[in-house]
């Protein structure tokens, strides 16, 4: 036996590990036309007789949006076949229900081990956020981590959050409970997908457009103000180039914060969000992402002013240009009262500290473009501008 009295104490072993990421977002518009070598490019067969492996999962809305186009991936992969080895396409649904249930993971998971994806193959997801959230979880978990490839079809997913690095599911009834923090191999923006969308979720990029200029760019909030209209037309240039626009201050956020994986409580990127992720649940998803987020936009704008963070004309000219875009700032899910008959928004609060990892620290605005992070909400402040939020 060795005794602890005479056992000299060894020293502890400490070391950095550094592991360099390249968050790459690309722009391209019919990814799949036969002469577009993008996405072969990216795939990279690494030596003389190497086919690389690939597995596709696809948003079933956007299918039927795009008619052809699993055909389009099968001819695309057949005319690279020296280069591409398709080992599968798989159609899951759209929407919040793929991160509600644990089937379709188990699903995403069975099927990656009957195609034989390894770590070095690639694992492709097309579609709206939930997909992405959904089939990138599966993907950085399954051989603890499968290249993957975000086709994000949205505009909120194109210039939020299909260029960022989380994913997750649901579970115990909360929103991305389960996730992880892993970039993608690349992310693809295919302006093509656009064309397909329904006005409602053209304009939910918009919201988070604004949002990411009100917390970092008021040169990228005056140029929304000025395009406004061309906008609200879903004027493709103009579109384009706010997505583009967006994206690239997310990915400089994501890549120059100095806290990609969120280890800290500062969360700029999610202004607006604490009431949002809120709304969500309390509406039942009736209220969609974008629509939600302009409310919590809205609230946390007069939250600013009535605090003294914010001048009267800054409020002004962001609850207009919200509505303009044709954002509600008001639903009734927003004075909903808890089981305690507390508002249930303002319960939301302990879920978002929960979410952010310890302490609770909200994003607020001083000014378009600059911020002010905050560990503390007065309640009475928050009935108040709920209160005020325009109607109608």
């Amino acid at each position: 036996m060795v005794s602890s009295t005479n056992m000299t104490l060894l020293p502890s072993i400490e070391h950095s590990i550094q592991i360099p990421y390249q968050l790459r977002v690309l722009f391209t518009e019919n990814a799949f036309a036969p002469d577009n070598s993008l996405l072969l490019d990216l795939l990279d067969p690494q030596g003389v007789g190497f086919r690389s492996k690939v597995a596709f999962y696809l948003d079933e809305g956007v299918a039927q949006a795009s008619p052809g186009l699993v055909e389009q991936i099968e001819s695309y992969c057949q005319k690279h076949k020296d280069a591409l080895d398709l080992r599968g396409i798989s159609l899951l649904p759209a929407g919040e229900a793929i991160k509600n249930t644990s089937s379709y993971l188990r699903k995403i998971y069975e099927e990656i081990e009957d195609w034989k994806i390894c770590r070095h193959s690639y694992v492709i997801a097309i579609g709206g956020g939930a997909l992405l959230d959904a089939v990138g979880f599966a993907a950085a978990t399954a051989h603890r981590g499968i290249r993957h490839i975000r086709f994000p079809t949205t505009t909120l997913g194109q210039g939020d959050a299909g260029v960022g690095v989380k994913n997750g599911v649901n579970y115990l009834g909360k929103k991305n409970f389960v996730g992880t923090f892993a970039p993608p191999f690349a992310v693809v923006n295919d302006f093509a997908f656009l064309k397909t969308l329904p006005e409602k979720h053209l304009r939910n990029g918009f919201i988070e457009a604004i949002k990411v200029a009100l917390v970092r760019d008021a040169a990228f909030f005056d140029w929304i103000e000025i395009n406004a209209d061309s906008l609200i037309r879903s004027e493709a240039q103009a579109v384009q180039e706010l997505v583009h626009r967006s994206a690239q201050l997310h990915v400089q956020h994501i890549a120059t914060s100095g806290d990609p994986f969120e280890l800290g409580s500062a969360r700029p990127l999610d202004f607006g969000h604490w009431a949002a992720h809120k709304l969500e649940q309390l509406s039942d998803f009736r209220l969609s992402h974008g629509e939600a987020v302009a409310i919590g936009i809205a609230l946390d704008t007069l939250y600013s002013l009535k605090k003294g963070f914010l001048d009267h004309p800054s409020a002004s000219r962001i609850l207009f240009l919200i509505r303009r875009l044709g954002f509600a700032t008001y639903a009734k899910e927003i004075e909903q009262k808890s089981a305690n008959d507390e508002n249930a928004v303002i319960a939301g609060l302990e879920e978002f500290r929960e979410h952010l990892g310890g302490m609770l620290t909200i994003t607020l605005l001083t000014g378009i473009g600059s911020r002010i992070e905050v560990h503390e909400m007065d309640t009475d402040i928050i009935l108040e501008s709920i209160g005020e939020l325009p109607r109608g």
